[in-house]
């Protein structure tokens, strides 16, 4: 009961937060993580303890799920380079510098040890990079990238923290068996994600309810993560994976279900987002609680691994710049700014305090696992440092590096797109046989109508029975044409959103705008 309570509260406080973070225009999760920690040291919250092996199968599949929704096929053909340089080439190097940073400064933690440390603080946070990125004016090639290395790189970072966690307990050594079964659990679990969207998909065309169809996506992410867990594949890759594939799979004759599933999604996403972020800050209060005086002595080490964490990442992305060159196209990072703001952005979250709290406390043998303490504390700051600090300094720093912004050319994609849209439309209405029938006032009324997607025409019927017949039939024939071309209308968009080079999130706002038409002419 009391942990109900405390859900509860989470998901009111979410709500609170949000509205307070629009007013003082701060991402909500940072502030819902610091108003939890505070919160956690008052006398009258219960304490509980939620079970650290439950923290990752509850949160991370509708998270990634709603984050790899914005993204698509295209996106990935055309972002390959930067998934693999940033999601698992960036996660190694930054697990081989922390784990030698704290082996050479903690005389007593063990190499496997140290580099499941490493492992723990790799990986920034797709659902905090999300959420804080997009509150503030950060051109949108910089915003994908960011989405496309925090959709893969916790896939590399357990198995790295899997594999360093069985040494530790047995006393043996971590290998380079690592890479090898990180690719096999990566291409098991792609045929599991392919596997569940085609399952979804022909679940959806036999369940006629809405509703029903929508939650079966909220089903989908949990089924294939437990699913790929438990064969040993990533559960991270599939449920990206099922998403994706389900973006792609979708028809243009489904308007309703995408709104509907939309607005399901966004309330999905902020009140689980708030919740996990809660769960963060009230864990805190736990760990100093339990290491006390201890973390004075650890402050060293600590100190030494944050530094690493940052100082890796910028050095990265400045290599990336520089190697680039200046002839590649639409290059990321592409200036010196650039290669600060994905620096900055490199925040730790749900997954670091997952696994620091996932991390065994005794040996098979029963004896207590040394620097388990110092770990958790290190994994802990590391997530203050990256995600506090960061995020309330972001937008600050936006507007001292005066960025370049790129809403001029998204405006003139999405006009772009727009007309795209409408030219299809107006082809196919042409095209119609059914639009043949109607009479030549009517069809140019309908072809105005096309032209501005205007709502349904409203018509003033004549008191004769037989006139008002014919008018109603005609103006049947005439939605009857207007949703044949806003079908085609949206097949295009579906088409756009999978080819390289276009912005999915542009697409969908387009998208968005048709199927709102479409409904606006069902009702």
């Amino acid at each position: 009961m009391e942990f109900l309570l405390l859900l509860v509260g989470l998901l009111f406080g979410t709500v609170l937060v949000v509205g307070l973070g629009e007013r003082m225009r701060l991402p909500y999760p940072i502030l819902m993580l610091l108003f939890s920690a505070g919160a956690a040291f008052l006398p009258f919250i219960p304490e509980v303890h939620i079970n650290p092996e439950l923290i990752l199968p509850l949160f991370l599949p509708p998270l990634l799920y709603a984050a790899a929704q914005r993204s698509s096929w295209s996106i990935f053909r055309l972002r390959w380079r930067s998934l693999v340089l940033l999601a698992v080439l960036l996660v190694l190097a930054t697990t081989a510098a922390v784990a030698g940073v704290a082996w050479l400064m903690v005389s007593s933690m063990a190499l496997p040890l140290a580099i499941a440390l490493g492992a723990i603080v790799a990986p920034p946070d797709p659902v905090a990079v999300e959420a804080i990125a997009s509150k503030v004016k950060m051109r949108r090639r910089l915003i994908t990238v960011l989405q496309t290395e925090g959709l893969f790189n916790d896939a590399m970072a357990i198995v790295i923290f899997q594999a360093a966690v069985a040494a530790a307990m047995s006393g043996g050594e971590v290998g380079w068996n690592v890479v090898p079964k990180f690719l096999i659990g990566a291409a098991g679990a792609i045929v599991l994600g392919l596997a569940m969207a085609w399952l979804i998909g022909t679940l959806n065309r036999f369940v006629p309810n809405l509703v029903a169809r929508s939650a079966a996506t909220l089903v989908a992410p949990y089924a294939v993560y437990l699913l790929a867990e438990e064969v040993h594949f990533s559960g991270v890759v599939a449920v990206v994976v099922t998403a994706l594939e389900l973006g792609r799979r979708a028809r243009p004759q489904d308007s309703e279900e995408r709104l509907t599933r939309t607005a399901f999604w966004d309330v999905v996403e902020l009140l689980t987002t708030g919740v996990a972020f809660g769960l963060v800050g009230i864990e805190m209060r736990y760990i100093i609680q339990d290491e006390g005086k201890n973390l004075l002595t650890f402050i060293p080490g600590i100190a030494a691994i944050c530094a690493t964490v940052v100082l890796v990442r910028f050095g990265w992305m400045m290599a990336m710049y520089k190697i680039g060159g200046t002839e590649r196209k639409n290059k990321t990072p592409g200036s010196l700014k650039e290669v600060l703001v994905l620096s900055w952005c490199g925040m730790r979250g749900l997954a670091t305090l997952a696994l620091a709290l996932a991390l065994p406390s005794t040996m098979a043998d029963g004896q207590p696992l040394e620097g388990r303490n110092f770990v958790v504390a290190t994994a802990c700051t590391v997530l203050i440092v990256t995600l506090v600090l960061p995020g309330l300094t972001l937008p600050a720093l936006m507007r001292a590096l005066k960025l370049p912004n790129d809403h001029a050319v998204e405006e003139r994609t999405q006009r772009a797109l727009a007309r795209r849209a409408e030219k299809v439309a107006l082809e196919t209405m042409k095209r119609s046989k059914a639009a043949a029938a109607l009479p030549a006032e009517r069809r140019q009324s309908l072809a105005r109508r096309m032209s501005s997607l205007h709502t349904i025409l409203e018509a003033d019927f004549e008191k004769d029975p037989e006139k008002m017949l014919r008018l109603k039939q005609i103006l049947t024939i005439m939605d009857d044409v207007q949703r044949e071309a806003l079908d085609a209308a949206r097949e295009e968009m579906l088409k756009a959103r999978n080819e390289p080079g276009n912005d999915p999130e542009l697409v969908d706002r387009v998208l968005r705008r048709l199927d709102l038409r479409t409904v606006t002419l069902d009702h």
